[in-house]
């Protein structure tokens, strides 16, 4: 069966980075080599400007800067770390890909969509995930839970309900655009249940796996 990409979406809070580690445990008990990655970040450059695009104070770049630091680290990201994976017969899970600029930068910060659009297709070098896996939480829940693990990577957590509230209606507009890539996982549920219906998702989607 062909490698596949799939990204973990979503606004604060969410849970992806433990689902992610738990989907790669169930596809490597079903013979599959998997890579878990990150954005930003993912391959040495980009975890350099992961530094600068996640610390410091929520008003330390404004959304342009934002999305010109963070698709130049997707750039490297995908080069040097996803395409030679998936070449390699390997699966990908990253937590968040392009849809990130569009919710964060785009719905979040107000940019134009179709800038964004352009600069990520540069970006990506014209790649696009298999699947898409939408972590949505309530934006109270999502932001409570940041917050009893925040730490220094915490400039978006800061910023107001009000650009979180625009940020989860971003992630819903761009579910509803794309219903054949995206699926919806209530994040809300207790951990059992969201891991159920990330497995689920996933054996349904590529059904080879068993």
């Amino acid at each position: 069966m062909t490698a596949r990409f799939i990204s973990f979406e979503g606004g604060e809070g969410g849970g992806k980075s433990t689902q992610i580690a738990r989907l790669a445990d169930w596809l490597r008990g079903r013979g599959k080599s998997v890579l878990t990655t990150r954005e930003p970040g993912g391959s040495p450059g980009a975890e350099e400007i992961r530094t600068l695009f996640v610390t410091g104070a929520a008003d330390r770049w404004d959304g342009v800067t934002e999305a010109l630091l963070v698709s130049a680290a997707r750039r490297d990201h995908v080069m040097k770390t996803i395409r030679p994976a998936l070449a390699a017969g390997t699966w990908v899970l990253c937590d968040r890909f392009a849809d990130s600029t569009l919710a964060y930068q785009g719905y979040g910060r107000g940019l134009s969509l179709e800038m964004l659009k352009t600069l990520q297709a540069l970006a990506t070098d014209g790649l696009t995930p298999d699947l898409t896996l939408w972590f949505d939480v309530p934006v109270t829940i999502g932001l409570h839970r940041a917050a009893a693990r925040r730490g220094t990577e915490a400039r978006f957590e800061s910023l107001d309900t009000g650009f979180h509230e625009r940020l989860a209606q971003g992630y819903a507009t761009l579910a509803a655009a794309e219903p054949a890539r995206f699926r919806r996982i209530d994040a809300a549920a207790p951990l059992a249940a969201v891991e159920a219906a990330v497995i689920d998702t996933v054996a349904a989607r590529f059904p080879d796996l068993g």
